[in-house]
C-alpha cells in the first residue's frame, strides 16, 4: 500500500486580501514545482481556509500523511505551540492519518540568495533598469522608489 503525503502551506493570515492571495499563488508555484500531487492553503487565522479546512481537503483528496510547512521566518509562539495545537484538533477526526508539522524558513541556507535576488530586482526597479515599474510585493504601492 503506498502512502499519500499531503503539504498545507500555512501563513499567518492577513484582513488584507492582498496578502493572504500571495499564499494561494505561493501555494500554486510550489504545487506545479513539486512532486506532491495534494497540496493546500491555510490560514491560521483571520482569513479561509483555515487550517482544519485544509487538513480535511488532503484527507478527502486521499492523504494519509499530511506535512504542515509554516510560511514563516521565524521559529516563534506560532510554530512550537499555536499551529500544532490547531493541527492536532484538525487531525482528530481522521486518527489513520499521520501528521507532521515542519521548521519554518528559519536560517535555511538558500534565504541568503532570495535576500540578495530581492535587494538586486528592487533596485534595478527603482534605478530604472528593470522591465517592469515595481516587484511582485510592491506593485501600486510606491515602495519600489529610490527615496533622496
Amino acid at each position: 500500500m503506498s502512502c499519500i503525503t499531503a503539504v498545507v502551506i500555512v501563513d499567518h493570515g492577513s484582513r488584507k486580501s492582498a496578502s493572504n492571495e500571495m499564499l494561494h499563488v505561493a501555494v500554486q508555484n510550489f504545487l506545479v514545482q513539486s512532486e506532491y500531487s495534494i497540496v493546500e492553503p491555510a490560514h491560521m487565522e483571520l482569513a479561509q481556509p483555515d487550517i482544519a479546512t485544509a487538513f480535511r481537503r488532503c484527507v478527502e483528496r486521499g492523504a494519509d500523511k499530511v506535512v504542515v510547512f509554516p510560511y514563516f521566518l521565524s521559529p516563534g509562539r506560532h510554530w512550537s505551540e499555536d499551529i500544532p495545537r490547531l493541527v492536532e484538533a484538525a487531525a482528530q477526526p481522521f486518527p489513520e492519518v499521520s501528521w507532521l508539522v515542519t521548521a519554518p524558513f528559519g536560517l535555511h541556507s538558500g534565504m541568503s540568495a532570495i535576500i540578495s535576488d530581492r535587494i538586486q530586482h528592487c533596485l534595478d526597479v527603482a534605478e530604472g533598469r528593470a522591465a517592469e515599474r515595481s516587484c511582485d510585493v510592491c506593485r501600486d504601492t510606491g515602495h519600489c522608489e529610490m527615496r533622496p
